[in-house]
């Protein structure tokens, strides 16, 4: 019985043992695999996170007269006439040589072009497309295209493509280690409903910059443009007010 006892305690002793090991060396070893995010990729991101509810967003294509503004320098100065602060702008989906947006958009609960659900050649047509839409009670979605319900619900809404995450996963026609690079910008869902726009600094594939939008923990995100891409965000130094494109997404603080 002794000897039955003292081989109880061992074994017991060898379970504590392996128990404390697999915490203080397994366990964050494993954790740190997969929550790791790549440092190579995030320094070449410049983002900015809006929370719809508290923060002042909103979709501009044309001026009151009619022009399109077209650079986020000429969003600028049309907001200051308005007493309103620039904080954050970045191009807000593809457009047409006219710069008409290619695809939906809503300003102001207006539909001014509709949802295009046919097919085509190009990012814009490479399927799941979606839309990226903000609602009248302050909440932002993306959704694919297929998915998405027009309703008066519905404030502002741009659609793009492609899906980058669509449900937490990557785009399939993605590839690890595609060569095909290129200036990039889309915006994501965070778990907690905040909005967050990323742009790289310097050519991308898309596989690289999904994943960097599923690091954060976004299920759905959305690409919206490739070389043309601009980014307005002075509290990161980052100031390009240049430009030449459609719809721009904008965030604003009143004029002090």
């Amino acid at each position: 019985m002794a000897y039955l006892g003292v081989r109880e305690n061992l074994s017991f002793m060898v379970r504590v043992i392996l128990s404390i090991w697999l915490i203080a060396f397994i366990l964050p070893a494993a954790w740190s695999v997969s929550t790791t995010r790549d440092s190579r990729v995030d320094s070449n991101i410049i983002s900015y996170t809006v929370d719809p509810k508290l923060q002042d967003i909103s979709l501009y294509w044309k001026d009151d007269s009619g022009h399109i503004l077209g650079s986020i320098q000429r969003l600028k100065d049309y907001l200051e006439h308005k007493d309103k602060k620039l904080v954050f702008a970045t191009n807000g989906g593809m457009f047409k040589t006219d710069h008409s947006p290619v695809g939906l958009f809503i300003q102001q609960e207006i539909m001014l072009a509709p949802l295009d659900t046919s097919a085509g050649n190009g990012n814009f047509y490479l399927k799941p497309n979606g839309v990226f839409y903000l609602t009248k009670d302050k909440k932002a979605n993306i959704c694919p295209t297929t998915e998405f319900r027009s309703s008066e619900q519905v404030k502002f809404a741009t659609q793009s493509g492609p899906m980058l995450l669509i449900n937490n996963v990557i785009h399939p026609a993605f590839k690890d280690g595609s060569t095909n690079v290129n200036i990039r910008n889309g915006v994501g869902i965070l778990p907690n409903g905040n909005i967050v726009f990323a742009m790289s600094k310097e050519a991308i594939n898309f596989y690289e910059f999904a994943k960097y939008f599923k690091s954060l923990g976004c299920q759905n995100a959305l690409y919206l443009d490739g070389f043309v891409s601009k980014t307005y965000l002075p509290e990161k130094k980052w100031i390009q007010t240049d430009g030449d494109f459609g719809v721009i997404i904008a965030v604003t603080v009143p004029e002090e």
